[in-house]
């Protein structure tokens, strides 16, 4: 009736969540990222980020387009967000677009570019599935073409 031998199969099937990606404070990264869970960046990122929650701490200087569903920036951050939540701290400093469904600014943030909620979540996703493309070349990348890596971000049907 009691046995942990059933306890222990259940607690196996759970899966736990990994610990977040993290690029530290003393880390360069040229190119692009991606992750199907959280990252943590305190480094410069020279490329484009794709993650389902990012971090962007104080010392971060990130160049480069961002797409995730959660978006918290305490650094520096020179591109365009596409987010459903984006938090902007005091320590923030933005400079390009950010697109959302929710967004906080503390008082101290600084945002040089347009703010535009996004209120459709299924024009969210094609967005998003354009902006998430990883093409091989700059052309590729003007072009637009996805892969539907945005499409699994915010919750729509993957065009796989």
């Amino acid at each position: 009736m009691f046995s942990k031998s059933k306890k222990t199969e259940i607690a196996d099937k759970i899966p736990a969540s990994p610990p977040p990606s993290i690029v530290s404070a003393d880390m360069r990264l040229i190119g692009d990222l991606v992750s199907q869970g959280e990252v943590h960046i305190d480094g410069v990122v020279e490329g484009d980020i794709r993650a389902k929650t990012l971090l962007i701490g104080e010392t971060a200087d990130i160049k480069g387009e961002i797409l995730a569903e959660q978006v918290r920036v305490h650094g520096r951050v020179t591109g365009q967000i596409k987010s459903r939540v984006v938090h902007l701290a005091s320590t923030a400093h933005v400079a390009g677009d950010v697109l959302h469904e929710a967004l906080s600014i503390e008082t101290g943030a600084f945002i040089e570019g347009n703010c535009e909620r996004m209120n459709d979540r299924r024009d969210n996703a094609s967005a998003a599935a354009t902006a998430a493309a990883a093409p091989a070349s700059p052309a590729a990348r003007i072009a637009g073409s996805g892969t539907g890596e945005g499409k699994k971000l915010f919750g729509g049907p993957s065009s796989s």
